[in-house]
């Protein structure tokens, strides 16, 4: 079709139009500027406070952050008050598709009958409440619902990825990788074939160095950005021993030659000594929880540079619902729960790098913070409670070069907790604001209290 000439003049002046339009709306959105104001700043990183701190925002990343920097002109400031400005918090160790928080039997009961869609649903409240008590990135340590071989996980970072809904950053790890009858296992504790097979590497569950690096491609394969792994039994399984190896050496060196060849960071489940130490040895990244783990498996782990997290906050709410569980259980957990304490102190005083991560779902969403003042009451310093849930877990998660600390160039992750954190760390627990990549997710009371579960809800055996 043959346009005239006074149209196709027309038509040009009006692209043209558009486009400055579209260019100057670009422009404005990136010019805006937003200044936080506390009268204290933590940095990820420091041993000490910065007095009247100031972070600048500028879209998405920050600008600068320090001591009395003064606001850009026409900048939006929001000054926070009697407030310590710091890094979003990141917690290794969490399970936002579940909450297995309530009456355990009951649990057991009911997950025969879980509809993985509706708990994808629960999993959206998981992760607001997360995100809105302070925790801007988390890695999500395992996935898994019986006969269902649906990657929750994954659909739940891509949608807070995607502003479908608000949640930390995710970086999540599919299934745990296990063996056959281990703590992984989700048939196990089920009479024989009552799920009419047995689970295989695609639902994580591998024996031998062959299928353990067929599990761990797999994975990756699938969307993982982290690998998991059950090296010893677990509190929360019926079939096992807590502190019993469960993968050998030869099986453990495979997990973490195939994890590490495509560039995934390791992290294990290990409560016991021997296979603490022959997983360090290996060289994987974490160890998550490590409760009976000896003087000299943390030298080891401190001259390999290996990371523990610590999760005190599972064992703590385990015992105190300890009647929520089976005798064999509470026995377990019992044993679990007097050996950590020494192995936490030992830690702390031999200089383990230590990532802040509470294995939430065990408890509540949303109540990760406690984990801060477990870590103090067992003498780690406050300041160095708050590194291990900023710059030391953006070094564990590989992602420091994006957040983790209050400088040029990163991600503006900002959270505002009221007074000093260093005299009193309960302050972590009473986020006021909260800042995801340079937009207020919270500047006031939550819009929901902690995700506590109810009578209705069925979730998954517990991964750890």
């Amino acid at each position: 079709m043959k346009v005239p000439a006074f149209c196709r003049s027309s038509l040009r002046f009006g692209f043209t139009i558009l486009a400055f339009a579209v260019c100057a709306i670009a422009t404005q959105a990136a010019d805006k500027i937003v200044v936080l104001k506390a009268a204290r700043l933590f940095d990820g990183k420091s041993k000490t406070l910065a007095q009247n701190g100031v972070v600048i925002v500028q879209g998405n990343k920050i600008v600068d952050a320090g001591s009395n920097l003064p606001a850009p002109p026409d900048a939006q400031v929001i000054d926070l008050g009697d407030a310590t400005l710091s890094p979003g918090f990141m917690d290794g160790h969490t399970h936002l598709t579940l909450d297995f928080s309530g009456n355990y039997n009951e649990r057991r009961l009911k997950e025969v009958d879980l509809n993985v869609s509706e708990q994808a649903i629960f999993a959206t409240r998981y992760a607001r409440a997360t995100v809105e008590a302070g925790f801007t990135t988390v890695r999500d340590l395992g996935s898994r619902f019986v006969g269902s071989k649906e990657f929750v996980d994954v659909a739940l970072r891509n949608s807070i990825n995607k502003g479908v809904i608000v949640g930390p950053r995710m970086l999540v790890a599919t299934y745990g990788i296990g063996t056959t009858g281990g703590h992984f296992d989700p048939t196990s504790g089920f009479r024989d074939m009552l799920f009419g097979h047995e689970p295989d590497f695609s639902q994580g569950i591998a024996d031998g160095p062959d299928a353990i690096r067929k599990a761990v491609r797999f994975e990756v394969k699938n969307g993982a950005d982290v690998i998991k792994a059950a090296v010893s039994g677990g509190v929360l399984s019926l079939a096992d021993e807590v502190d019993t190896p469960q993968l050998t050496p030869a099986e453990m060196a495979a997990l973490v030659d195939e994890s590490h060849r495509l560039r995934k960071k390791v992290a294990v489940h290990c409560h016991g000594d021997q296979a603490a130490k022959e997983a360090i040895e290996a060289g994987v990244d974490s160890i998550e929880h490590g409760s009976f783990m000896k003087p000299e498996t943390l030298t080891l782990m401190k001259n390999k540079g290996t990371y523990l997290t610590p999760t005190l906050m599972a064992t703590e709410w385990i015992m105190s619902k300890i009647d929520n569980y089976p005798p064999a259980l509470q026995a377990k957990a019992k044993a679990a729960g007097a050996a950590r304490s020494d192995m936490f102190r030992n830690a702390v005083k031999m200089g383990i790098k230590v990532s802040f991560g509470t294995d939430a779902a065990v408890f509540p969403h949303g109540q990760n913070a406690k984990e801060f003042k477990l870590m103090v009451d067992l003498g780690m310093q406050p300041i160095d409670a708050l590194r291990a849930a900023t710059g030391n877990a953006a070094d564990l998660f590989g992602i420091a070069q994006k957040t983790g600390t209050l400088e040029k160039g990163k991600f503006a992750d900002v959270v505002a907790m009221p007074g000093d954190p260093t005299s009193d760390i309960t302050a972590t627990e009473r986020v006021s604001f909260v800042m995801k990549e340079g937009k207020i997710i919270r500047n006031g009371p939550p819009s929901a209290p902690p995700v506590a579960v109810s009578a209705d809800q069925s979730p998954e055996i517990p991964a750890d």
